[in-house]
């Protein structure tokens, strides 16, 4: 590992962890022989340049990743990002249920890691679908429609938890579930919070 600072907080999350740790161990030293910053952001180890998100480390129940938060932007020549689910439109994942595959990947990530640094250093923005873009299920158009203090509340919210309640919101096939679940999140949006707050 270069002279990076370990951050205290990544320590403990790696103590704490009881799958995933020499996986995570190893895509920490390479993260960090990449002369990146070592945070601890959204509960994660995350690995930043000039204060800039670059990568952060995660696991699954499955599956172990490295995230790249500009991931869309990156050329992907050896095709192995992953797009979490077809809502995610920035971050990327490589996916590993293994130390011995993050060995046999260590070039690719580092070169990964390089580019991910050079499109962050270049100012390139992912070119997000605009919140009007997306069609608000008819059942919580009326409510903020009924209730002016309910859509005040909603458009002061950040464009990604105004997305978030709308996919959640667009799911259900059945009206009432709908319903139910715009019902279920009134106060919540009303107070200020996202969907998972």
């Amino acid at each position: 590992m270069t002279n990076s600072i370990l951050n205290p907080k990544v320590d403990e999350y790696l103590n704490k962890s009881k799958k995933w740790k020499e996986e995570y161990e190893k895509l920490r030293t390479i993260i960090l022989d990449c002369e990146l910053t070592e945070d601890f952001k959204w509960m994660h180890p995350c690995y930043t340049i000039e204060n800039k998100n670059i990568v952060l480390i995660h696991g699954f129940k499955e599956y172990c990743a490295i995230l790249f938060i500009k991931g869309s932007l990156l050329k992907d020549t050896h095709g192995v990002l992953i797009q979490q689910t077809e809502n995610v439109q920035a971050g990327r994942q490589i996916r590993f249920t293994n130390v011995q595959e993050i060995v046999e990947m260590e070039a690719t990530l580092r070169a990964y890691i390089y580019e991910a640094i050079e499109v962050e250093k270049s100012g390139l923005e992912v070119d997000f679908k605009k919140n009007e873009e997306y069609i608000i299920p008819e059942e919580f158009q009326n409510k903020l429609d009924e209730n002016p203090a309910l859509k005040t509340a909603f458009e002061a919210l950040t464009p990604g938890r105004q997305r978030a309640y709308i996919f959640h919101f667009s799911q259900p096939k059945q009206s009432k579930t709908r319903v139910s679940r715009v019902e279920k999140y009134m106060q919540q949006i009303l107070d200020g919070k996202g969907l998972n707050d």
